[in-house]
C-alpha cells in the first residue's frame, strides 16, 4: 500500500503534512541519522514524511482532474456551448491535461470567455500550468488576449509567481510590455513579488525597466517599497538611475527609506545601504521638502534613522512646512535621538 499516496504522513505523532514538515524532516536527514534509521527499520517513515507534501498535492491535483472528467464524461451529450467553454475553463485553472486535451479535440473554444474577460489560457496561466498553456497555444489560443480589467496570461503569471507559465508564454512570443491591471506591467508585478526569477525572465525578453503603470510608478520603485534587495541590485544593473526623480520628487532611497509595514528591518536596512553606497543623493526633498531620514523618521524606521545619521544625513534640514525629522518622529525616543548633536 503506497501510504504517501494516501496523503499521510506516518509519524508516531500527529503533525502537520505540509512544507514545513517536510522541511523539518529533510534538515533531521544526515549521513549519521539516515544510518541510526536503517538500523531501527524507521528509514520508510522519514522518507515518506519527506514525500508527503509532494504527494498529497499531486494526489489532490489528480482527484479533482478526476472528478472533472466524470463530471464531463457524465453529461457531454447533453452540453451545450458556455456548459463546454466553463469545462475548459474549469481544466485548465486545475491543470487537467488530459481534459483540456480531449475538450479542445471535441470543439471546446480557446476564444470562449468568462465574466471577467479570461479565457482558458488566462486561467492556466495565473494557476501556473504549463503542460496547459502550451496544449491551448497549441490549439490557437491568443496569446496576449486580454481580460476586462487588461490583464494578459503573461501578466496573470507574472502576478502570481507563475514561473513555468510564464516561461511557456514567453518562448512562444508573448507581448512582455503589454500591462495589466491598473496599467501595471509584467515587471512590475514580478519587482512588487520579490520574484528574481520572473524579473530576470522578462528583462532577458526586452521588458523595459522604465515602463511606468498608471501612477507613474516603475518595477524598481516597487521593489525598494518592499525591501527586495536582490530584485533592486538587478534592476539597477540595467542602467536605472539611483537618483533617477518620479511622480512627487521622489526618490530610489525615499521609497526604500519609507518601506512598507511588512519589510523585515533588516532587509530594509540593507537596501537603503545598498543605494548609499551606489550614490543616492542623502539629502534630496521630494515635493513636500522631506528627505530620505524625515520619510523614515515619520514612520518610526529607527534602524534606517541611525543609518542616516552615521552616512552624514542633515538631522536639521527643514522640509515645507518647517517642520524637521525630529518634529515628524512619533517617539520620544527618536525625537532625542534626532535632536541630539
Amino acid at each position: 500500500m503506497n501510504m504517501a499516496g494516501m496523503g499521510l504522513c506516518v509519524e508516531r505523532k500527529a503533525r502537520p503534512c505540509g512544507p514545513a514538515a517536510s522541511s523539518i524532516a529533510a534538515s533531521m536527514l544526515t549521513p549519521k541519522s539516515i544510518a541510526r534509521l536503517r538500523r531501527s527499520g524507521l528509514i520508510w517513515i522519514a522518507t515518506v514524511a519527506l514525500l508527503c507534501p509532494l504527494a498529497s498535492a499531486a494526489v489532490a491535483a489528480d482527484s479533482t482532474c478526476d472528478a472533472l472528467t466524470a463530471q464531463y464524461e457524465a453529461r457531454h451529450a447533453t452540453l451545450e456551448a458556455p456548459q463546454v467553454s466553463a469545462a475548459l475553463f474549469s481544466a485548465a485553472e486545475n491543470g487537467c491535461d488530459t481534459l483540456t486535451a480531449r475538450l479542445l479535440d471535441a470543439g471546446a473554444s480557446t476564444a470562449a470567455r468568462d465574466r471577467t474577460g479570461g479565457t482558458a489560457l488566462t486561467h492556466a496561466a495565473r494557476a501556473g500550468h504549463d503542460k496547459v498553456v502550451e496544449l491551448l497555444l497549441g490549439h490557437g489560443a491568443d496569446i496576449d488576449e486580454r481580460t476586462v480589467e487588461g490583464a494578459t496570461p503573461l501578466y496573470a503569471a507574472a502576478e502570481k509567481d507563475r514561473l513555468k507559465a510564464a516561461r511557456a508564454l514567453v518562448a512562444h512570443g508573448a507581448n512582455v510590455s503589454l500591462p495589466g491591471r491598473a496599467g501595471v506591467p509584467p515587471l512590475s508585478a514580478a519587482a512588487y513579488n520579490g520574484d528574481l526569477a520572473m524579473v530576470n525572465l522578462l528583462l532577458d525578453h526586452g521588458a523595459d525597466p522604465a515602463t511606468p503603470d498608471a501612477s507613474g510608478k516603475v518595477a524598481v520603485l516597487y521593489a525598494a517599497a518592499r525591501g527586495f534587495v536582490p530584485v533592486v541590485t538587478r534592476l539597477l544593473a540595467t542602467g536605472v538611475g539611483v537618483n533617477a526623480v518620479y511622480a512627487n520628487k521622489l526618490t530610489l532611497l525615499m521609497w526604500a527609506a519609507g518601506y512598507a509595514n511588512d519589510v523585515p528591518v533588516d532587509d530594509g536596512v540593507k537596501l537603503v545601504s545598498l543605494l548609499l553606497d551606489k550614490g543616492a543623493t542623502i539629502d534630496a526633498k521630494d515635493d513636500r521638502g522631506r528627505t530620505p531620514l524625515m520619510i523614515a523618521a515619520e514612520l518610526g524606521h529607527d534602524e534606517v534613522v541611525d543609518l542616516l545619521l552615521q552616512r552624514g544625513a542633515a538631522r536639521d534640514a527643514h522640509d515645507g512646512a518647517g517642520k524637521t525629522a525630529a518634529d515628524l518622529a512619533p517617539s520620544e525616543e527618536l525625537k532625542a535621538k534626532l535632536a541630539a548633536r
